[in-house]
């Protein structure tokens, strides 16, 4: 089966990684080891392995040929309809994409369940940057929410998901997806915090439904994300949110200090949250070098030095 014309999706712009070329490792079904209650693919049973697959040859003669026709390519995502770590031979396809990509770089976008397997950490390892889901981190409600094959260990993916950020040379992000009523309770939020600070990734990503799911869950409101996000102190949280409400106010620098402090801002956030006074106090901070900007891949965050 040929599977050419369904691999490759792009290149389109993306806000945080520039232009991004997307790779599906499952064009045909969804094939996944989760049956997250919030998927916007159509409902599936779970499975622990691909069945039918592009070959990394396919893959390469595909993204090679992008190349050739948009030369300014900024990021290669691998995904799947489905789960991309679920590709049998990933790291083989990681090593050819490495040595094509010339100044581009190497994204996945992962559940992170199999992270404990030798062969996938491997491959993880040589991609450039790692994002992977982490919904919940007690086992009652990570089966509930994210709906896993059988066998998958939710402690051991954290364990090895800290393994991972020390071992790693480049970039770990990972995601959270809250929905209501299930990973937004309090005991669920400080529980995640408490894995997110032992795993020490470079950001997290929070954000909520805003597709149709698969199943009838619900989101939760712009005010829980933003609450949560301060509760997770000195962590770079970026908050995803489509039309976050503009909610301006003052600040002074005494202000701005002791909230970057808590939480790191992003230029987002600044935007949202910040009048123009405000802005020029930040600014002004930032010239002093009382504050500092830095970028985690393609989020700009402000933080007290």
């Amino acid at each position: 089966m040929s599977y050419s014309n369904n691999i490759i999706f792009g290149p389109i712009p993306s806000r945080r990684f520039g232009i991004s070329l997307g790779i599906d490792l499952s064009p045909s079904k969804k094939q996944c080891n989760f049956d997250c209650l919030y998927c916007e693919l159509e409902k599936a049973k779970t499975v622990d392995t691909m069945t039918t697959y592009p070959s990394v040859e396919e893959v390469v003669s595909e993204v090679k040929a992008s190349f050739e026709k948009h030369p300014k390519i900024d990021v290669i995502t691998i995904t799947a309809n489905g789960e991309p770590t679920l590709y049998p031979d990933l790291e083989k396809l990681v090593d050819e994409l490495n040595k094509i990509k010339k100044d581009a770089k190497t994204l996945i976008l992962s559940n992170g369940s199999r992270i404990y397997d030798e062969k996938i950490y491997k491959a993880l390892l040589k991609i450039d940057t790692v994002k992977l889901s982490l919904d919940c981190v007690s086992e009652k409600c990570f089966k509930k929410l994210d709906r896993i094959h059988d066998g998958i260990d939710i402690e051991k993916i954290v364990d090895y998901m800290a393994k991972f950020s020390q071992e790693t040379n480049n970039i770990l992000v990972l995601e959270v997806l809250f929905v209501k009523t299930l990973n937004d309770k309090e005991e669920e939020i400080k529980a995640l915090y408490e894995a997110i600070k032992r795993i020490k990734p470079h950001r997290v990503d929070i954000g909520t439904i805003d597709r149709p799911p698969a199943y009838n869950v619900k989101p939760v409101s712009f005010e829980t994300l933003e609450n949560i996000a301060n509760s997770f102190e000195g962590i770079n949280v970026n908050i995803a949110y489509k039309n976050r409400p503009k909610l301006e106010s003052s600040f002074s620098e005494e202000e701005i200090k002791a909230m970057l402090k808590r939480r790191p801002l992003t230029q987002e956030d600044i935007d949202n949250m910040f009048d123009n006074d405000s802005k020029m106090s930040l600014e002004k901070l930032l010239k002093n070098q009382e504050v500092t900007l830095v970028d985690s891949s393609g989020v700009k965050f402000y933080r007290k030095l």
